[in-house]
């Protein structure tokens, strides 16, 4: 009878006693005896991006080849899946279990000329030698030109230089990858159809356009229970304090108006809460785990918040969560859509633009951008008109506006 195995788990393991995979691009090694491995690891242990970066060597006597998990020769297997390894021990017929590597050995040629040994022994080009021979049996008009377009060239290469060092030095300080993002938050600023809550523009009750559960999920509803009741049970002083501030008018407006009982109480008293988040992070720049602890956020709404309205960016050695230009207009549509379902599908733009800290003008283009129907009231004509006619709001009609995308086009000036 067969002798049988088990199966054990190693410990919280090492980065050392991690396995490594090897491949080799060109063929199967005879010989994996007398390869001689060696494993190279990055120095800047204080950049989480470079610190894991290792290049594998093996060596023989006839051929050296190098591996390593980043750049372009690395396989893209390792960042989309784990790998494992198990190990028999053979005396006690139990199998380890480790977090493996994979790497792609590629074999290097000695020998090979570099680009910059090319370089050097280039021909020289036609102007080159149109340039020896002006130097040599040239006019003086002609030195003349050839110095002044050789100081010409002497200044954008320095120029470039200067352009160069610089671009590095913001590289460096800020990541390829934070300005690759803040690249594409500037193409994309115009574009909100990306940043607007989930849309279902062929329901039939005005209600599931924006589905209430795609904003907060059953879980995240539930945990906002304890946070909503001390919010309903604030007091008239409490809320005329909160009102001198001068922010969060739109949490306000609904806690004044809140029903004096039942679910739909309590379901206003959570939204108003999540919603107060919502507006104080659209006024931050950059974001720490700590945010929401003051007000007795829960974790999953913390989590939540910086996972679907912060960016990610690498800044003097540590990564740093941000709100953006484009995480704004995302909180607009999501505060917008929170408010809809608040207000019986009614939303006051004019309070939430001015808690939101943006113009009327750009959450007017939110509103447009989530098919709504835009309303100004008339302008009383007693003599107790207050602001509130001034108001304006947006309310989602069936089925949904489409707008028209509006391109201003300057007039050319006549030439006289």
């Amino acid at each position: 009878m067969a002798a049988s195995c088990s199966l054990v788990c190693c410990e919280e393991e090492r980065e050392s006693d991690q396995a490594v995979i090897v491949r080799f691009s060109n063929g199967n090694v005879k010989n994996e005896d007398k390869l001689d491995f060696t494993m190279y690891k990055n120095t800047d242990e204080n950049n989480p991006r470079k610190k894991s970066r290792r290049i594998l060597v093996a060596e023989s006597d006839r051929l050296s080849y190098v591996g390593h998990n980043f750049g372009v020769g690395s396989l893209k297997c390792n960042s989309l899946c784990k790998y494992y390894v198990g190990v028999l021990n053979k005396e006690t017929m139990q199998m380890e279990v480790h977090s493996a590597q994979l790497f792609n050995m590629q074999p290097v040629i000695p020998g090979e000329t570099t680009e910059s040994a090319k370089s050097q022994d280039a021909p020289q080009s036609y102007r080159d030698k149109v340039d020896s021979l002006i130097e040599a049996f040239g006019t003086t008009k002609q030195k003349r030109a050839l110095s002044s377009r050789r100081l010409n060239q002497v200044g954008s290469d320095t120029l470039h230089h200067a352009v160069t060092k610089a671009a590095n030095s913001v590289i460096d300080k800020k990541g390829l990858e934070a300005l690759q993002q803040e690249v594409a938050e500037t193409e994309s600023q115009n574009d909100l159809s990306i940043h607007l809550p989930p849309c279902d523009a062929n329901a039939d009750a005005r209600e599931n356009v924006y589905p209430f559960d795609q904003l907060l999920s059953p879980v995240e509803f539930d945990a906002l229970e304890q946070a909503g009741s001390k919010l309903a049970a604030l007091t008239p002083e409490e809320l005329q304090t909160m009102r001198s501030d001068g922010r969060c008018l739109s949490v306000l407006k609904h806690l004044d108006n809140m029903p004096t009982a039942g679910e739909l109480r309590e379901k206003t008293a959570r939204c108003a809460f999540y919603l107060s988040l919502l507006l104080k992070l659209s006024r931050q720049k950059s974001v720490t785990r700590k945010f929401g602890q003051e007000d007795n956020c829960p974790r999953i709404i913390q989590n939540k918040l910086m996972r679907n309205f912060t960016v990610e960016t690498f800044n003097n050695g540590r990564v740093q969560n941000i709100v953006s230009s484009s995480m704004r207009a995302k909180l607009a549509a999501y505060c917008l859509a929170l408010l809809l379902h608040m207000g019986h599908m009614t939303a006051d733009l004019t309070l939430l633009h001015r808690d939101l800290g943006i113009t009327e003008a750009r959450i007017t283009e939110v509103a447009k951008a989530m098919g709504l129907t835009l309303i100004k009231p008339p302008r009383a004509k007693d003599e107790d008109a207050t602001l509130r006619d001034d108001r304006k709001q947006a309310t989602l009609v069936l089925p949904l506006v489409k707008y028209e995308q509006f391109t201003e086009r300057r007039k050319r000036k006549k030439m006289h």
